[in-house]
């Protein structure tokens, strides 16, 4: 496959092949990531220093301290992959980097970090929408191509959009309130659960009674979501237990599962009212067991599902890499900055 991009520090577009090594940095919230992608589909290289245990006595990610820990860990994070990947600087096709959405400080490290190696080895520089990137980490390890629809769950987003192309995409549906990663962490909070949540949510959810409690189901017309009123209503669950041993188990399984049949319906309503035969499941959520398994059911039906493994499931600097490779709506501005909503 070869595709001729549009692409800065470049006074002509680059053609990218199978052979083609981009080298991406992400630094969008918590984690410090740098990796080497061959064609867009090969890691040679996949490095990532998490901030967790630093935000965990805080409940959540501190935007500041977030960005002076990317500060500390950049080089290293960068000086690691090119020691993974056996590679040096000259040998990078092009350099790949966050622009947003993310946190502002902590996208400025990374973004100018990929920008200087550009520079300073006279490459081409692409930049990244960090949720096509999620996207694209399905594309990792796989033949995947467009068309298809996608599930995008994450803390910030819960989207389907339609991939007709590699230049063009559609958000058909959305959150109109909590996206998914917000309700999970939220709920979690509820329940006395430390940070992150989410995933000791799914965890606990795993040994609970899934139908030990109705929650209920918001009512939102086509592919669109809404998870602020099932937040509402398991915390009136939790108050009612007004002192008395609450079943942390049951109530997880039950928002578990409420959460991930609204999700199965909308994705299955968009396959079945658009034709496609292909589905992606992406975002850091995509991790959650319980939406694994109802995207995964659909194979049953005759659709193919592609997910990234876990560890591409959460920020990391390979999906994109891969992003940078294959879509087409990249940023070409030599003074593009980094935004933080999208």
């Amino acid at each position: 496959m070869n595709k001729i991009k549009n692409t800065l520090f470049s006074n002509k577009p680059v053609t990218f092949d199978e052979n083609s090594l981009i080298m991406a940095i992400e630094s969008s919230c918590d984690e410090t990531a740098c990796a080497v992608v061959k064609g867009g589909r090969e890691v040679l290289a996949n490095v990532v220093a998490s901030q967790i245990k630093i935000h965990e006595e805080y409940g959540g990610v501190i935007p500041e301290i977030a960005a002076r820990e990317h500060l500390q860990a950049i080089n290293v994070v960068i000086d690691e992959t090119f020691k993974q990947a056996g590679l040096k600087g000259d040998d990078i096709t092009a350099f790949a980097g966050t622009v947003g959405p993310g946190l502002v400080g902590c996208l400025l490290v990374g973004l100018n970090a990929a920008k200087t190696l550009a520079l300073a080895y006279d490459k081409p520089f692409i930049g990244v929408n960090h949720l096509n990137a999620h996207l694209a980490a399905n594309f990792i390890d796989t033949d995947l191509k467009p068309p298809f629809i996608a599930l995008l769950v994450s803390g910030g987003h819960t989207q389907i959009i339609k991939v007709d192309s590699y230049a063009n995409m559609e958000i058909i549906g959305e959150t109109i309130d909590d996206a998914v990663g917000e309700a999970y962490d939220k709920v979690a909070r509820l329940i006395g659960l430390p940070y992150p949540g989410g995933p000791k949510l799914d965890k606990l959810a795993q040994i609970g009674n899934p139908h030990a409690f109705k929650l209920p189901e918001a009512k939102v017309s086509g592919y669109d979501f809404s998870f602020s009123g099932l937040k509402t209503a398991v915390l009136r669950l939790v108050k009612s237990f007004d002192g008395q041993e609450m079943p942390v188990n049951d109530i997880c399984a039950s928002f578990q599962e409420c959460v991930s049949a609204t999700l199965f319906k909308k994705v299955k309503k968009a396959l079945e009212e658009n034709n496609y035969k292909q589905v992606v499941l992406a975002g850091g959520v995509a991790a959650n067991s319980e939406i694994r398994k109802k995207i995964f059911s659909l194979k049953d039906e005759g659709y193919e599902v592609f997910a990234p493994i876990m560890k591409y499931c959460t920020d990391n600097a390979s999906m994109v890499a891969s992003s940078a490779f294959f879509f087409d709506n990249t940023f070409d501005n030599i003074d593009v900055e980094v935004f933080s909503r999208a």
